[in-house]
């Protein structure tokens, strides 16, 4: 067995040093929000000087706290449902259904969904939501999300529907089945991988948003934890980082077992899971 060339040993040596600069760069935040909670006075080092549970104390001490994770997966969730219910029943009808320009029209909304964002169209979001009186209401927001986020689940949902052979369809058709029952008991849990990334697609789209529950939310009372998260910055901006570090770690865990118990369930596949 040969030695390997100097060359060989170098391009080794770069290989494995740049992926562990690039797991340290990923590395670090997920180290300092596990440790920054429990310490006394967190800094932006990655380090427990003085062990404590004060921080999560003080978290709870707060009315907006605990009842912002709440608002939370009220918004994500019940995004999540019309968004896949919507997404799944328009891309099974596009799938089957020979619609003239059906492709064209998929793209453009799709197209539409990434050049229009949230941001570009907040004026007239929020001018649409005054005059439906949608104003300071979780069907305002929830609606808004589930705008935004249809086109692109309906893509990706539209792929998996094609992945599903239509004897299934043809055989439950003999045998009597209703479309709403061969969309219930046949497609739905052949299209079920795709049910659940989309799920969690929008559920991380809406936990993560800042803007509109921002801009179309008035009473305290019903702020979701991202905006309540802003809320442990001074006037001044200086951040508050026991009660910053103490409640990401809270607001993060709803999100990391959501995916940890669908990436085990059903995995993440953006293909079909039946070849014709």
């Amino acid at each position: 067995m040969t030695d390997p060339s100097p060359r060989a040993v170098v391009a080794k040596i770069g290989r494995y040093t740049f992926l562990s600069v690039l797991l340290g760069f990923f590395a670090l935040p997920m180290l300092w929000l596990a440790s920054a909670p429990f310490n006394a006075h967190p800094t932006l080092d990655v380090s427990i000087s003085s062990f404590t549970l004060h921080n999560f104390s003080v978290l709870l001490k707060d009315p907006y706290a605990l009842p912002s994770l709440w608002n939370s997966l009220l918004l994500a969730g019940g995004t999540a449902l019309l968004t896949v219910g919507f997404a799944a029943a328009a891309a099974y009808a596009l799938s089957r259904v020979r619609v003239p320009g059906r492709d064209g029209i998929l793209y453009t909304l799709l197209l539409l969904s990434s050049i229009v964002t949230g941001t570009a169209a907040m004026v007239p979001l929020f001018q649409l939501a005054f005059k439906l009186h949608l104003i300071d209401s979780r069907v305002g927001v929830i609606l808004v999300f589930t705008g935004g986020l249809i086109p692109a689940a309906i893509f990706i949902l539209k792929d998996f529907t094609d992945g599903t052979p239509k004897s299934y369809e043809e055989s439950a058709r003999v045998f009597g089945a209703s479309p709403f029952q061969i969309m219930r008991h046949i497609v739905l849990p052949m299209i079920r991988p795709g049910l659940a990334t989309v799920t969690v697609w929008a559920v991380v789209n809406v936990w993560s948003n800042f803007l509109i529950p921002y801009i179309l939310v008035r009473n305290p009372d019903k702020y979701p934890a991202s905006v309540v998260l802003y809320t442990f910055y001074t006037e001044g901006g200086q951040p508050n980082l026991a009660l910053i570090s103490a409640f990401s770690l809270l607001y993060s865990i709803p999100v990391v077992v959501l995916y940890l118990f669908v990436s085990h369930r059903y995995g993440f596949r953006f293909h079909g899971g039946i070849k014709r």
